[in-house]
């Protein structure tokens, strides 16, 4: 079967087949991976992702229309990695596309928003679909994220309790694995949503490649310290955000108080910026472990952000815990997040529970996932 998705960073296609050969009527089991691809957008849909990303405006015929299209290609990059592994696929597991997510602040209550219709999956994979997954863990009244979390026990079932997982993607969330009780789950607050703003911004480049803008610079400890004292970073989880907080004008807010502080003084030179700026994503992350997570025996990082050489050096400079790739325990960092869609979705069509109080604020005992079956024709 294959996990899918396109995650806040909206940079591209996820797709992770894996198996389950230890998968009983209970219990899921830890997947085998058997081949892993990121594939681009077509340039049509990847313009209008960034555009809804960014902030722009969606109408209804927009939005009907674009969960269309990110259909159509997520099951067209499921189908085209089976085929050029040579691998049968049976189930596509497709997060889709999170074009809008509450940030703890909606007055009527948490919701959310993923396009990329699961039928239109179904159609251009040609094999059953499992899609939706986040909308009823809301509906028993959780915050539907990080939803990373309800499948991190399988996906990381060698490393040693108590552990956290540190997910480094458009947004930054922690995963706490204990050795007895509940998964603890929330979310840090920026990562590449933040990183990838600026680069795009200063660099006229979708990110900073390994970090390496940023690691000519030297970080101002007045504007991390400033930036840290974000409310949505006091509060305590369960709790999750997104591009309503740390999108496009939270990243010009950080442009602005940067100039003001004198950090920013020359727009050709943002090296300083940048630097900071991973250093505040670094510091947010281990900050949120040591306050609300406890004493770990690891920590592991995953997500794009891996890749930033400056900001994994800082997590190694500021985390008490030893600092591991998720590579160390087999799993591909990259990989992580469509391999979390996998076990969600092989534990809906199996009609195992996923959801946890500790980890979402839902309900337990729900099952996550809509299935579109496959043709019977």
């Amino acid at each position: 079967m294959a996990g899918v998705l396109s995650g806040t960073s909206g940079d591209g296609i996820d797709v992770a087949i894996a198996s389950f050969p230890a998968a009983t009527r209970l219990e899921l089991g830890a997947p085998l991976v058997h081949a892993f691809a990121t594939t681009p957008f077509p340039e049509d849909v990847a313009r209008r992702v960034r555009r809804v990303l960014d902030g722009g405006g969606l109408g209804l015929r927009e939005s009907a229309l674009l969960s269309r299209d990110l259909g159509r290609a997520f099951g067209a990059a499921a189908r085209e990695l089976a085929t050029l592994h040579r691998l049968e696929l049976d189930l596509v597991a497709s997060h889709g596309q999170t074009v809008w997510h509450h940030d703890g602040l909606e007055a009527s209550g948490p919701a959310t928003l993923q396009l990329g219709d699961g039928d239109f999956v179904a159609e251009s994979s040609g094999v059953a679909v499992v899609s939706d997954f986040r909308q009823r863990d809301i509906a028993a009244g959780g915050e539907g994220a990080p939803i990373s979390a309800l499948a991190d026990d399988a996906i990381f079932a060698s490393v040693p309790r108590p552990c956290a997982i540190l997910n480094l993607g458009g947004l930054a969330n922690l995963t706490i694995l204990r050795e007895e009780g509940d998964t603890l789950s929330f979310d840090t607050g920026p990562a590449n949503s933040l990183l990838d703003g600026l680069s795009r911004r200063f660099l006229d480049r979708p990110y900073d490649a390994d970090g390496a803008a940023a690691a000519g610079g030297s970080a101002s400890e007045a504007l991390v310290a400033e930036l840290l004292r974000h409310p949505f970073l006091q509060r305590p989880p369960p709790k999750s955000t997104g591009r309503d907080s740390f999108g496009l004008d939270y990243v010009s807010s950080v442009v602005a108080r940067a100039r003001e502080l004198g950090v920013l003084r020359d727009e050709s030179r943002p090296a300083d910026l940048l630097a900071s700026a991973a250093d505040f994503v670094a510091r947010a992350a281990v900050d949120g472990l040591e306050r609300f997570g406890g004493r770990v025996q690891w920590l592991v990082i995953c997500g794009g952000g891996v890749h930033h050489a400056r900001l994994v050096d800082t997590l190694a400079l500021r985390s008490r815990a030893p600092l591991a790739s998720s590579a160390d325990f087999g799993v591909d960092p990259d990989a992580r997040e469509a391999l979390v869609f996998a076990v969600l979705g092989a534990r809906c069509v199996l009609g195992l529970a996923s959801t946890r109080a500790s980890a979402t604020g839902a309900r337990a005992g729900r099952v996550l996932g809509k299935i579109s079956p496959a043709s019977i024709s």
